[in-house]
């Protein structure tokens, strides 16, 4: 829930996102005023770019971004007018699965679709956009990983204590 640029963050490799200018600070712990999300609120990528607003949300289970505009380009925080050549829709979602008592899955899955064209595939396709995702949601999930751990090891501790 409280994943996004100036909340806390993507967990992967902030010094990377952050040469792009998006000014990530990755969160080491579940900061309770980012809890609140509702459909239709917006979860940014980059400081000067549109959020990606929240389609659905269901409490410890799932959260899908999704966004799709007529155009391939922003003018400041919103998409240009409409065309027909020109389309982008892309859904980012994460579903949590119970395995048993002790385990859960946390499965992330992001897709794009655009207009073709060179310009697009160069931009959005294979070539750029899709072996940097897979990079950096791979050290997400990761991170999310150590904090989830980190977190259940440290509730443990105080129940031992107890």
């Amino acid at each position: 829930m409280q994943m996004g640029q100036g909340r806390g963050g993507f967990y992967s490799y902030e010094s990377l996102e952050n040469l792009v200018g998006c000014e990530i600070r990755n969160a080491s712990r579940i900061i309770p005023e980012f809890q609140q999300l509702k459909v239709g609120d917006s979860i940014k990528l980059h400081p000067k770019m549109p959020g990606l607003p929240a389609a659905i949300i269901e409490p410890n289970h799932a959260l899908v971004l999704h966004v799709k505009a007529e155009t391939l380009t922003t003018k400041g925080t919103r998409f240009e007018i409409a065309t027909e050549q020109k389309y982008f829709s892309t859904n980012w979602m994460w579903i949590l699965e119970k395995v048993n008592e002790k385990t859960t899955r946390l499965i992330s899955r992001w897709s794009v679709d655009y207009s073709p064209g060179l310009r697009n595939q160069l931009s959005y396709g294979p070539c750029f956009v899709e072996p940097i995702g897979f990079v950096m949601s791979r050290k997400m999930l990761l991170g999310i990983k150590q904090r989830a751990e980190a977190g259940r090891q440290a509730q443990a501790r105080a129940i031992k204590k107890r």
